[in-house]
């Protein structure tokens, strides 16, 4: 697959992963800590906030792998 197309591609995922994850931490939160303290809320933001790195860490490093032609062989 061509670099521009895998960057265009890994963007929009990584456009559509912010989007729906953050939407489904929000009504998460909303449907199970609506009654918790602050802090609860406080832990939960700041695990999920950093929790969507993960996958886009993955994206991102499929996004820069170098293309099939350019590889080096033994």
């Amino acid at each position: 697959m061509p670099v521009r197309l895998r960057k265009l591609i890994g963007t929009i995922l990584l456009i559509v992963l912010v989007v729906v994850y953050a939407l489904a931490a929000v009504t998460f939160a909303s449907l199970l800590l609506g009654a918790s303290p602050w802090w609860v809320h406080l832990l939960y933001f700041f695990f999920t906030g950093l929790l969507w790195v993960l996958p886009a860490m993955l994206i991102i490093k499929w996004m820069e792998k170098p293309a099939a032609d350019h590889q080096q062989r033994p």
